[in-house]
Protein backbone atom coordinates (compact mmCIF):
# COMPACT_ATOMS: atom_id res chain seq x y z
CA UNK A 1 0.00 0.00 0.00
CA UNK A 2 3.17 2.69 0.60
CA UNK A 3 5.03 2.01 -2.87
CA UNK A 4 0.98 2.39 -4.15
CA UNK A 5 0.12 5.60 -2.26
CA UNK A 6 3.95 6.63 -2.99
CA UNK A 7 3.20 6.27 -6.85
CA UNK A 8 0.27 7.94 -6.66
CA UNK A 9 1.47 11.06 -5.12
CA UNK A 10 4.56 11.16 -7.06
CA UNK A 11 2.26 11.19 -10.71
CA UNK A 12 0.45 14.40 -8.75
CA UNK A 13 3.90 15.97 -8.22
CA UNK A 14 4.89 15.99 -11.41
CA UNK A 15 1.71 17.92 -12.83
CA UNK A 16 3.08 21.75 -12.36
CA UNK A 17 0.65 24.11 -10.21
CA UNK A 18 -0.57 25.73 -12.91
CA UNK A 19 -1.75 22.93 -14.80
CA UNK A 20 -3.34 20.94 -11.41
CA UNK A 21 -6.86 19.41 -12.47
CA UNK A 22 -9.50 20.91 -10.39
CA UNK A 23 -11.86 18.16 -9.53
CA UNK A 24 -12.40 15.85 -7.05
CA UNK A 25 -10.52 12.47 -7.56
CA UNK A 26 -12.83 9.22 -7.94
CA UNK A 27 -10.60 7.98 -4.75
CA UNK A 28 -11.92 10.94 -2.29
CA UNK A 29 -15.66 9.11 -3.23
CA UNK A 30 -14.91 6.91 -0.78
CA UNK A 31 -18.83 6.28 -0.17
CA UNK A 32 -22.33 6.27 -2.08
CA UNK A 33 -23.44 9.54 -0.31
CA UNK A 34 -20.21 11.14 -1.05
CA UNK A 35 -20.16 9.76 -4.35
CA UNK A 36 -23.83 11.41 -5.06
CA UNK A 37 -23.21 14.30 -3.45
CA UNK A 38 -20.23 15.48 -5.73
CA UNK A 39 -22.38 14.32 -8.92
CA UNK A 40 -25.17 16.40 -8.07
CA UNK A 41 -22.65 19.48 -7.30
CA UNK A 42 -21.42 19.09 -10.83
CA UNK A 43 -24.64 18.69 -12.23
CA UNK A 44 -24.02 15.07 -13.45
CA UNK A 45 -26.85 12.86 -13.98
CA UNK A 46 -25.53 9.25 -13.37
CA UNK A 47 -27.33 6.73 -11.63
CA UNK A 48 -25.57 4.07 -9.80
CA UNK A 49 -26.40 0.99 -7.17
CA UNK A 50 -25.30 1.68 -3.72
CA UNK A 51 -25.49 -1.98 -3.08
CA UNK A 52 -23.93 -4.42 -4.79
CA UNK A 53 -25.51 -8.35 -5.75
CA UNK A 54 -24.53 -10.91 -4.38
CA UNK A 55 -22.62 -13.62 -6.90
CA UNK A 56 -26.21 -15.53 -7.80
CA UNK A 57 -28.06 -12.73 -8.59
CA UNK A 58 -25.48 -10.22 -9.99
CA UNK A 59 -26.62 -9.06 -14.03
CA UNK A 60 -22.95 -9.39 -14.47
CA UNK A 61 -23.43 -13.61 -14.79
CA UNK A 62 -25.74 -12.97 -17.23
CA UNK A 63 -25.16 -14.85 -20.18
CA UNK A 64 -26.38 -13.24 -23.90
CA UNK A 65 -27.27 -15.67 -26.97
CA UNK A 66 -26.91 -14.12 -30.28
CA UNK A 67 -29.14 -14.12 -33.29
CA UNK A 68 -26.58 -16.44 -34.45
CA UNK A 69 -26.61 -19.14 -31.71
CA UNK A 70 -23.46 -18.20 -30.32
CA UNK A 71 -23.56 -17.92 -26.61
CA UNK A 72 -21.84 -15.43 -24.45
CA UNK A 73 -20.97 -16.15 -21.05
CA UNK A 74 -21.58 -13.11 -19.21
CA UNK A 75 -21.84 -9.14 -19.66
CA UNK A 76 -17.85 -8.27 -19.63
CA UNK A 77 -16.31 -7.51 -22.69
CA UNK A 78 -12.37 -6.38 -23.09
CA UNK A 79 -12.12 -3.45 -25.80
CA UNK A 80 -9.80 -3.51 -28.58
CA UNK A 81 -6.51 -1.52 -27.81
CA UNK A 82 -3.34 -0.86 -29.56
CA UNK A 83 -0.14 -2.41 -27.54
CA UNK A 84 2.53 -0.84 -30.38
CA UNK A 85 4.30 -3.19 -29.34
CA UNK A 86 4.35 -5.93 -32.06
CA UNK A 87 7.29 -6.56 -34.50
CA UNK A 88 8.00 -4.12 -37.10
CA UNK A 89 7.11 -7.10 -39.73
CA UNK A 90 3.24 -6.61 -37.97
CA UNK A 91 3.91 -9.88 -35.69
CA UNK A 92 2.75 -10.11 -32.20
CA UNK A 93 5.63 -9.67 -29.48
CA UNK A 94 6.18 -11.54 -26.40
CA UNK A 95 4.81 -8.13 -24.97
CA UNK A 96 1.54 -8.28 -27.22
CA UNK A 97 0.92 -12.44 -26.25
CA UNK A 98 1.26 -11.52 -22.52
CA UNK A 99 -1.55 -8.71 -23.00
CA UNK A 100 -3.55 -11.19 -24.53
CA UNK A 101 -2.99 -13.61 -22.00
CA UNK A 102 -4.65 -10.98 -19.37
CA UNK A 103 -7.24 -10.64 -21.50
CA UNK A 104 -8.07 -14.87 -21.70
CA UNK A 105 -7.96 -14.59 -17.72
CA UNK A 106 -9.69 -11.90 -16.97
CA UNK A 107 -12.80 -13.38 -16.21
CA UNK A 108 -15.11 -12.11 -19.53
CA UNK A 109 -16.92 -13.73 -22.01
CA UNK A 110 -16.62 -11.28 -24.97
CA UNK A 111 -13.28 -10.11 -26.11
CA UNK A 112 -14.11 -7.61 -28.87
CA UNK A 113 -11.05 -7.61 -31.40
CA UNK A 114 -8.50 -7.67 -28.78
CA UNK A 115 -6.60 -5.85 -30.86
CA UNK A 116 -6.29 -3.07 -34.13
CA UNK A 117 -4.75 -5.20 -36.76
CA UNK A 118 -3.95 -3.23 -39.82
CA UNK A 119 -5.14 -4.86 -43.16
CA UNK A 120 -2.29 -3.46 -45.19
CA UNK A 121 1.21 -2.27 -44.28
CA UNK A 122 0.51 1.68 -45.04
CA UNK A 123 -2.54 2.05 -43.18
CA UNK A 124 -0.67 0.93 -40.14
CA UNK A 125 -0.93 3.44 -36.98
CA UNK A 126 2.45 3.28 -35.97
CA UNK A 127 5.42 1.21 -36.74
CA UNK A 128 4.59 -1.18 -34.46
CA UNK A 129 1.45 -2.48 -35.35
CA UNK A 130 -0.27 -5.52 -36.07
CA UNK A 131 -1.06 -6.81 -39.94
CA UNK A 132 -2.83 -9.32 -41.44
CA UNK A 133 -1.82 -10.94 -44.10
CA UNK A 134 -1.80 -14.35 -45.42
CA UNK A 135 2.08 -14.88 -44.32
CA UNK A 136 1.26 -14.00 -40.63
CA UNK A 137 -2.40 -16.79 -40.56
CA UNK A 138 0.07 -19.09 -38.21
CA UNK A 139 0.36 -16.50 -36.03
CA UNK A 140 -3.18 -15.33 -35.25
CA UNK A 141 -3.69 -18.92 -35.24
CA UNK A 142 -1.34 -19.21 -32.11
CA UNK A 143 -2.80 -16.07 -30.38
CA UNK A 144 -6.48 -17.14 -30.74
CA UNK A 145 -5.55 -21.04 -29.60
CA UNK A 146 -3.69 -18.96 -26.47
CA UNK A 147 -6.46 -17.22 -25.73
CA UNK A 148 -8.59 -20.41 -25.51
CA UNK A 149 -6.11 -22.47 -23.84
CA UNK A 150 -5.56 -19.90 -21.44
CA UNK A 151 -9.42 -18.92 -20.30
CA UNK A 152 -9.82 -23.12 -20.65
CA UNK A 153 -6.96 -23.21 -17.82
CA UNK A 154 -8.32 -20.70 -15.56
CA UNK A 155 -12.77 -21.11 -15.77
CA UNK A 156 -12.95 -24.74 -16.96
CA UNK A 157 -15.15 -24.12 -20.25
CA UNK A 158 -14.90 -21.90 -23.37
CA UNK A 159 -17.99 -22.60 -25.51
CA UNK A 160 -19.03 -19.58 -23.62
CA UNK A 161 -16.32 -17.66 -24.76
CA UNK A 162 -16.79 -15.09 -27.88
CA UNK A 163 -13.19 -13.89 -29.21
CA UNK A 164 -13.28 -11.39 -32.33
CA UNK A 165 -10.48 -9.55 -34.14
CA UNK A 166 -10.32 -5.95 -34.73
CA UNK A 167 -9.65 -4.93 -38.50
CA UNK A 168 -8.68 -1.23 -39.08
CA UNK A 169 -6.98 1.15 -41.34
CA UNK A 170 -5.55 4.49 -39.24
CA UNK A 171 -6.43 7.16 -42.29
CA UNK A 172 -5.14 10.57 -41.23
CA UNK A 173 -3.47 9.06 -38.27
CA UNK A 174 -1.25 6.69 -39.72
CA UNK A 175 2.44 6.31 -39.20
CA UNK A 176 3.52 2.89 -41.09
CA UNK A 177 7.13 3.78 -41.32
CA UNK A 178 8.58 6.07 -38.29
CA UNK A 179 7.15 7.04 -34.64
CA UNK A 180 7.43 10.32 -35.51
CA UNK A 181 6.43 10.75 -39.11
CA UNK A 182 3.56 10.86 -40.37
CA UNK A 183 1.93 9.81 -43.65
CA UNK A 184 -1.93 10.52 -43.43
CA UNK A 185 -4.02 8.93 -45.95
CA UNK A 186 -6.96 11.38 -46.12
CA UNK A 187 -10.95 11.08 -47.29
CA UNK A 188 -11.45 14.93 -47.73
CA UNK A 189 -9.57 18.37 -46.27
CA UNK A 190 -10.49 18.57 -42.59
CA UNK A 191 -9.51 23.14 -41.73
CA UNK A 192 -8.83 22.09 -38.31
CA UNK A 193 -7.07 18.82 -38.58
CA UNK A 194 -5.33 19.78 -41.89
CA UNK A 195 -3.74 22.55 -39.60
CA UNK A 196 -3.49 20.72 -36.51
CA UNK A 197 -0.87 18.43 -37.96
CA UNK A 198 0.61 20.47 -40.96
CA UNK A 199 -0.76 19.41 -43.83
CA UNK A 200 -1.28 21.62 -46.67
CA UNK A 201 -4.42 22.82 -49.04
CA UNK A 202 -3.27 20.48 -52.10
CA UNK A 203 -2.70 17.25 -50.27
CA UNK A 204 -3.94 14.63 -52.10
CA UNK A 205 -7.20 12.48 -51.01
CA UNK A 206 -7.50 8.51 -51.35
CA UNK A 207 -9.02 8.16 -54.56
CA UNK A 208 -11.78 5.97 -55.02
CA UNK A 209 -9.90 3.19 -56.82
CA UNK A 210 -7.77 2.95 -54.03
CA UNK A 211 -10.58 2.67 -51.40
CA UNK A 212 -11.84 -0.22 -53.67
CA UNK A 213 -8.55 -2.41 -53.29
CA UNK A 214 -8.75 -1.32 -49.90
CA UNK A 215 -12.40 -2.89 -49.75
CA UNK A 216 -10.49 -5.74 -50.83
CA UNK A 217 -8.04 -5.77 -48.81
CA UNK A 218 -10.16 -5.84 -45.83
CA UNK A 219 -12.25 -8.58 -47.15
CA UNK A 220 -9.00 -10.84 -47.34
CA UNK A 221 -8.50 -10.04 -43.99
CA UNK A 222 -11.65 -10.98 -42.89
CA UNK A 223 -11.18 -14.59 -44.32
CA UNK A 224 -8.04 -15.17 -42.99
CA UNK A 225 -9.46 -14.51 -39.27
CA UNK A 226 -12.05 -16.69 -39.77
CA UNK A 227 -10.01 -19.11 -40.80
CA UNK A 228 -7.38 -18.52 -37.77
CA UNK A 229 -10.45 -19.34 -35.62
CA UNK A 230 -11.93 -16.26 -34.52
CA UNK A 231 -15.85 -15.73 -34.36
CA UNK A 232 -16.34 -12.60 -35.77
CA UNK A 233 -14.38 -9.17 -36.95
CA UNK A 234 -15.32 -5.50 -36.18
CA UNK A 235 -15.06 -3.51 -38.81
CA UNK A 236 -13.91 -0.29 -36.72
CA UNK A 237 -15.70 2.80 -37.67
CA UNK A 238 -14.76 5.11 -34.31
CA UNK A 239 -11.71 7.73 -33.24
CA UNK A 240 -11.12 9.39 -36.36
CA UNK A 241 -9.33 6.63 -38.50
CA UNK A 242 -10.32 6.04 -41.82
CA UNK A 243 -14.17 4.20 -41.02
CA UNK A 244 -15.15 7.15 -38.88
CA UNK A 245 -13.82 9.23 -41.45
CA UNK A 246 -15.81 8.07 -44.14
CA UNK A 247 -18.96 9.03 -41.99
CA UNK A 248 -18.45 12.33 -42.04
CA UNK A 249 -17.14 12.35 -45.64
CA UNK A 250 -19.97 15.11 -46.78
CA UNK A 251 -17.61 17.61 -48.50
CA UNK A 252 -16.21 14.00 -50.80
CA UNK A 253 -17.04 13.86 -53.98
CA UNK A 254 -17.38 10.63 -55.62
CA UNK A 255 -19.08 7.57 -54.44
CA UNK A 256 -17.38 7.22 -51.27
CA UNK A 257 -18.71 10.79 -50.51
CA UNK A 258 -21.67 12.98 -49.85
CA UNK A 259 -24.88 11.11 -49.22
CA UNK A 260 -24.87 9.09 -46.35
CA UNK A 261 -25.64 6.22 -48.86
CA UNK A 262 -22.30 6.72 -50.32
CA UNK A 263 -20.29 7.71 -47.04
CA UNK A 264 -21.32 4.15 -45.75
CA UNK A 265 -20.34 2.35 -48.86
CA UNK A 266 -17.03 1.55 -47.54
CA UNK A 267 -19.27 -0.45 -44.70
CA UNK A 268 -21.34 -1.90 -47.16
CA UNK A 269 -19.00 -2.86 -49.70
CA UNK A 270 -16.79 -4.90 -46.96
CA UNK A 271 -19.77 -6.54 -45.53
CA UNK A 272 -20.81 -7.99 -49.17
CA UNK A 273 -17.52 -8.90 -49.75
CA UNK A 274 -17.32 -10.80 -46.03
CA UNK A 275 -20.62 -12.49 -46.43
CA UNK A 276 -19.76 -13.72 -50.02
CA UNK A 277 -16.02 -14.85 -49.11
CA UNK A 278 -16.23 -15.91 -45.50
CA UNK A 279 -19.87 -17.41 -44.85
CA UNK A 280 -20.72 -17.82 -41.62
CA UNK A 281 -18.27 -15.34 -39.90
CA UNK A 282 -19.94 -12.60 -37.76
CA UNK A 283 -19.64 -9.19 -38.00
CA UNK A 284 -19.61 -6.46 -35.63
CA UNK A 285 -19.18 -2.72 -35.51
CA UNK A 286 -17.79 -0.21 -33.03
CA UNK A 287 -18.28 3.19 -34.04
CA UNK A 288 -18.06 6.59 -32.57
CA UNK A 289 -21.98 7.50 -31.67
CA UNK A 290 -21.13 11.16 -32.02
CA UNK A 291 -18.17 13.51 -32.75
CA UNK A 292 -17.27 17.15 -31.94
CA UNK A 293 -14.92 19.80 -33.00
CA UNK A 294 -11.62 19.21 -32.47
CA UNK A 295 -10.42 20.87 -28.99
CA UNK A 296 -6.98 22.60 -28.64
CA UNK A 297 -5.26 24.16 -25.18
CA UNK A 298 -6.13 27.54 -24.34
CA UNK A 299 -3.64 29.65 -21.78
CA UNK A 300 -4.12 27.67 -18.96
CA UNK A 301 -4.03 24.64 -20.78
CA UNK A 302 -7.36 23.87 -20.50
CA UNK A 303 -9.22 22.34 -23.78
CA UNK A 304 -11.66 24.59 -25.49
CA UNK A 305 -13.46 24.39 -28.80
CA UNK A 306 -11.09 25.10 -32.08
CA UNK A 307 -12.12 28.43 -34.26
CA UNK A 308 -14.71 27.42 -36.69
CA UNK A 309 -16.60 29.76 -38.59
CA UNK A 310 -20.74 28.74 -39.42
CA UNK A 311 -22.09 25.43 -38.76
CA UNK A 312 -19.38 22.81 -38.27
CA UNK A 313 -20.24 19.70 -41.13
CA UNK A 314 -17.71 17.47 -39.69
CA UNK A 315 -18.56 15.79 -36.54
CA UNK A 316 -20.92 12.64 -37.48
CA UNK A 317 -23.33 12.22 -34.68
CA UNK A 318 -22.85 15.53 -33.80
CA UNK A 319 -24.70 19.30 -33.90
CA UNK A 320 -23.76 21.97 -36.28
CA UNK A 321 -22.57 23.71 -33.25
CA UNK A 322 -19.55 21.56 -33.01
CA UNK A 323 -20.17 20.53 -29.22
CA UNK A 324 -23.50 18.84 -28.86
CA UNK A 325 -25.47 15.54 -30.00
CA UNK A 326 -27.42 15.20 -33.22
CA UNK A 327 -27.76 11.22 -33.48
CA UNK A 328 -30.13 11.40 -36.99
CA UNK A 329 -27.67 9.67 -38.86
CA UNK A 330 -26.23 7.90 -35.97
CA UNK A 331 -29.74 6.28 -35.99
CA UNK A 332 -29.85 6.21 -39.51
CA UNK A 333 -26.20 4.11 -39.40
CA UNK A 334 -27.58 1.97 -36.79
CA UNK A 335 -31.00 0.86 -38.57
CA UNK A 336 -28.33 0.32 -41.56
CA UNK A 337 -26.01 -2.56 -39.39
CA UNK A 338 -29.62 -4.01 -38.40
CA UNK A 339 -30.71 -4.62 -42.74
CA UNK A 340 -27.19 -5.96 -42.85
CA UNK A 341 -27.94 -8.65 -39.96
CA UNK A 342 -24.42 -7.16 -37.90
CA UNK A 343 -25.90 -7.81 -34.04
CA UNK A 344 -22.80 -6.91 -32.21
CA UNK A 345 -22.44 -3.05 -31.53
CA UNK A 346 -20.24 -1.60 -29.37
CA UNK A 347 -20.64 2.36 -28.77
CA UNK A 348 -17.48 5.11 -28.39
CA UNK A 349 -17.46 8.50 -29.38
CA UNK A 350 -14.83 11.04 -30.64
CA UNK A 351 -10.78 10.78 -31.17
CA UNK A 352 -8.08 10.45 -28.47
CA UNK A 353 -6.11 13.01 -31.19
CA UNK A 354 -8.38 15.68 -31.33
CA UNK A 355 -10.90 15.51 -28.17
CA UNK A 356 -9.94 12.49 -25.88
CA UNK A 357 -12.51 14.42 -23.07
CA UNK A 358 -15.22 13.20 -24.27
CA UNK A 359 -13.78 9.81 -25.66
CA UNK A 360 -11.46 8.79 -23.04
CA UNK A 361 -12.60 10.63 -19.99
CA UNK A 362 -9.39 11.41 -17.37
CA UNK A 363 -8.29 13.72 -14.85
CA UNK A 364 -4.51 13.60 -16.20
CA UNK A 365 -4.48 14.26 -20.20
CA UNK A 366 -1.80 12.72 -22.60
CA UNK A 367 1.38 14.89 -23.70
CA UNK A 368 -0.38 15.37 -26.62
CA UNK A 369 -3.88 16.71 -24.94
CA UNK A 370 -5.39 19.16 -22.51
CA UNK A 371 -6.48 19.38 -18.87
CA UNK A 372 -10.20 18.88 -19.34
CA UNK A 373 -12.57 21.23 -20.04
CA UNK A 374 -15.31 19.20 -17.60
CA UNK A 375 -15.39 16.88 -14.78
CA UNK A 376 -13.77 13.62 -16.96
CA UNK A 377 -17.93 12.40 -14.87
CA UNK A 378 -19.33 14.67 -17.59
CA UNK A 379 -17.92 12.47 -20.12
CA UNK A 380 -18.49 9.48 -18.63
CA UNK A 381 -22.34 10.12 -18.05
CA UNK A 382 -22.26 11.34 -21.86
CA UNK A 383 -21.45 8.17 -23.09
CA UNK A 384 -23.69 6.20 -20.89
CA UNK A 385 -26.38 8.31 -22.00
CA UNK A 386 -26.08 8.11 -25.40
CA UNK A 387 -25.76 4.45 -25.29
CA UNK A 388 -28.74 3.97 -22.96
CA UNK A 389 -30.91 5.62 -25.61
CA UNK A 390 -29.13 3.77 -28.19
CA UNK A 391 -30.25 0.35 -27.12
CA UNK A 392 -33.73 1.34 -25.78
CA UNK A 393 -34.48 2.31 -29.20
CA UNK A 394 -32.55 -0.75 -30.85
CA UNK A 395 -33.69 -3.26 -28.18
CA UNK A 396 -32.83 -5.71 -31.36
CA UNK A 397 -29.07 -5.41 -31.00
CA UNK A 398 -26.24 -6.77 -28.42
CA UNK A 399 -24.98 -3.15 -27.62
CA UNK A 400 -21.19 -2.57 -25.68
CA UNK A 401 -20.92 0.22 -23.70
CA UNK A 402 -17.82 1.88 -22.97
CA UNK A 403 -16.08 5.00 -21.00
CA UNK A 404 -16.24 2.75 -17.78
CA UNK A 405 -12.74 2.85 -16.46
CA UNK A 406 -12.91 6.35 -15.45
CA UNK A 407 -15.48 5.41 -12.74
CA UNK A 408 -12.42 3.58 -11.07
CA UNK A 409 -14.05 2.60 -7.19
CA UNK A 410 -17.64 2.97 -8.55
CA UNK A 411 -17.21 0.93 -11.59
CA UNK A 412 -18.83 -2.03 -10.70
CA UNK A 413 -21.88 -0.31 -9.34
CA UNK A 414 -22.73 2.12 -12.03
CA UNK A 415 -22.14 -0.97 -14.09
CA UNK A 416 -24.93 -2.97 -12.27
CA UNK A 417 -27.42 -0.14 -12.47
CA UNK A 418 -26.73 -0.18 -15.96
CA UNK A 419 -27.34 -4.18 -16.80
CA UNK A 420 -30.21 -3.95 -14.45
CA UNK A 421 -32.23 -1.57 -16.47
CA UNK A 422 -31.39 -2.74 -19.84
CA UNK A 423 -28.96 0.47 -20.24
CA UNK A 424 -26.16 -1.69 -22.50
CA UNK A 425 -25.96 -4.98 -22.87
CA UNK A 426 -22.07 -5.15 -22.31
CA UNK A 427 -20.02 -3.18 -19.71
CA UNK A 428 -16.70 -2.86 -21.86
CA UNK A 429 -13.41 -2.45 -20.11
CA UNK A 430 -10.57 -0.56 -21.87
CA UNK A 431 -7.71 0.65 -20.06
CA UNK A 432 -8.91 -0.70 -16.87
CA UNK A 433 -7.64 -3.77 -17.36
CA UNK A 434 -4.41 -2.87 -18.40
CA UNK A 435 -3.41 -2.33 -14.87
CA UNK A 436 -6.25 -4.85 -13.22
CA UNK A 437 -7.17 -7.29 -16.07
CA UNK A 438 -8.66 -9.40 -13.41
CA UNK A 439 -11.07 -7.02 -12.53
CA UNK A 440 -14.36 -8.73 -14.15
CA UNK A 441 -13.13 -11.81 -12.12
CA UNK A 442 -13.25 -10.02 -8.90
CA UNK A 443 -16.70 -8.23 -9.83
CA UNK A 444 -18.67 -11.49 -11.00
CA UNK A 445 -17.24 -12.99 -7.22
CA UNK A 446 -18.46 -9.63 -5.39
CA UNK A 447 -14.78 -9.54 -4.73
CA UNK A 448 -13.73 -5.86 -2.64
CA UNK A 449 -11.96 -4.47 -5.57
CA UNK A 450 -7.96 -4.42 -5.64
CA UNK A 451 -7.70 -0.42 -4.79
CA UNK A 452 -3.96 -0.73 -5.63
CA UNK A 453 -3.92 -1.60 -9.15
CA UNK A 454 -7.34 0.40 -10.09
CA UNK A 455 -6.40 2.35 -13.16
CA UNK A 456 -6.70 6.40 -11.99
CA UNK A 457 -6.13 7.49 -15.69
CA UNK A 458 -2.71 8.96 -15.82
CA UNK A 459 -2.60 8.50 -19.13
CA UNK A 460 0.43 6.69 -19.69
CA UNK A 461 -0.67 4.18 -21.56
CA UNK A 462 -1.42 7.02 -24.25
CA UNK A 463 1.76 9.27 -23.34
CA UNK A 464 4.05 6.27 -24.05
CA UNK A 465 3.01 5.48 -27.53
CA UNK A 466 2.48 9.09 -28.69
CA UNK A 467 6.12 9.47 -27.85
CA UNK A 468 7.05 6.31 -29.62
CA UNK A 469 7.11 3.60 -26.69
CA UNK A 470 5.11 0.76 -26.54
CA UNK A 471 1.48 1.09 -24.35
CA UNK A 472 0.94 0.01 -21.02
CA UNK A 473 0.39 0.74 -17.53
CA UNK A 474 3.78 1.84 -16.35
CA UNK A 475 2.35 3.13 -12.91
CA UNK A 476 0.68 0.33 -11.69
CA UNK A 477 1.74 -2.66 -13.38
CA UNK A 478 5.41 -3.68 -12.40
CA UNK A 479 6.18 -5.53 -15.47
CA UNK A 480 6.19 -2.37 -17.16
CA UNK A 481 7.22 -0.04 -14.48
CA UNK A 482 10.21 -2.41 -14.74
CA UNK A 483 11.12 -1.73 -18.11
CA UNK A 484 13.87 0.88 -19.33
CA UNK A 485 10.92 2.97 -20.94
CA UNK A 486 9.37 3.99 -17.70
CA UNK A 487 12.35 6.00 -17.22
CA UNK A 488 11.76 7.87 -20.45
CA UNK A 489 8.31 8.73 -19.46
CA UNK A 490 8.84 9.78 -16.40
CA UNK A 491 11.89 12.39 -18.36
CA UNK A 492 8.85 13.18 -20.80
CA UNK A 493 6.20 14.15 -18.06
CA UNK A 494 8.42 16.60 -16.17
CA UNK A 495 9.57 18.33 -19.88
Amino acid sequence: MFKTVCTLVWYLFQMSTKHKPKFKRIAQLKTAPDFREYLKSIDVNLSFDETLLPPDQTPYKNSFLLKSGRNIGNRFCILPMEGWDGTTDGRPSEYTKRRWKNFAISGAKLLWGCEAVAVRHNGRANPNQLLMDASRLDEYKRLYDDLITQHQEKFGKTDDLVIGLQLTHSGRFCKPNDQKKMEPQILYHHPILNKKFGLPDDYPHMTDDDIDRLVEDFVKAAVLTKKAGYHFVDLKHCHGYLGHEFLSARTREGKYGGSFENRTRFLTSIVAGIRSEAPGLEIGVRFSAFDWIPFVPNEEYVGIPATFQGDYPYAFGGSVTGTGQDLTETYKFLKLLESLNIELVCITAGSPYYNPHIQRPALFPPSDGYQPPEDPLAGVARQLQVTAQIKKDFPGLAIVGSAYSYLQEWLPHVGQHVLNNNMADFIGLGRMVLSYPELPEDILANQHLKRDKVCRTFSDCTTAPRNGMISGCFPLDPFYKALPEAIRLKEIKKE
